[in-house]
């Protein structure tokens, strides 16, 4: 009993030290887009930079797999079958280095090997998140374009905060300036008014 639970406790601990699967997936997701686009703009450097021999066309071919996967793993609500689509791409990359690398120089061999040997890596990325990322869909996202913020139409809210409104007392002014404020002041500058008229008319 004891040796199983320590099992199941190992495994449990190392299930939550490896990272979550849809990080992992939008993080491939990002890195198909980047390799695309690297693909589609220079291809004929990718080739040299893998240490295949391939026409520009192929490698802007690959280029556009890579972004159609992106593009579906990162706007899809399942990325699985994208991320699958990834690793079936990835096998076929496998594929072109090795069959490129019996007929190029040792120099070229050498670069096959480490892109062969990137690609490989990539591709147990690729399985580990296509088993584990779309068991459970991503929640969709929630449209509230058709929400304005009011409880009810803007003309039946105008001034309805204004019906129970008290100015909290910290923001009234003190009671030894209250005949100096606006209201107060206004009357005694017309009763002035009005007894400076008087006094002219006597």
């Amino acid at each position: 009993m004891d040796s199983r639970s320590d099992s199941t406790q190992g495994a449990r601990a190392l299930k939550e030290r490896l990272p979550q699967a849809d990080s992992v997936a939008r993080g491939l997701g990002w890195f198909s887009i980047a390799l695309g686009v690297a693909e589609l703009l220079a291809p004929r450097m990718m080739a040299r930079a893998a240490g295949v021999e391939t026409g520009a066309g192929a490698m802007r071919f690959y280029g556009l797999r890579e972004l159609a996967c992106g593009v579906g793993i990162l706007a899809s609500r399942n990325p699985r079958p994208f991320l699958w689509a990834r690793v079936g791409g990835d096998a076929l990359d496998l594929g072109t280095l090795a069959l490129s690398s019996n007929r190029l120089s040792a120099r070229e061999r050498q670069r096959a090997s480490v892109a062969a040997l990137n690609v490989a890596c990539v591709t147990a990325l690729d399985v580990y998140a296509a088993k584990c990322a779309g068991n459970t869909p991503r929640a969709p996202s929630v449209d509230y374009g058709d929400r304005s913020g009011f409880a009810q139409s803007p003309e039946q809210m105008r001034g309805a905060a204004l019906a129970d409104f008290e100015i909290p007392r910290d923001m009234r002014a003190p009671e030894a300036l209250a005949p100096y404020t606006r209201s107060d002041a206004s009357a005694l500058q017309a009763g002035a008014g009005r007894a400076g008229n008087a006094t002219d008319g006597v």
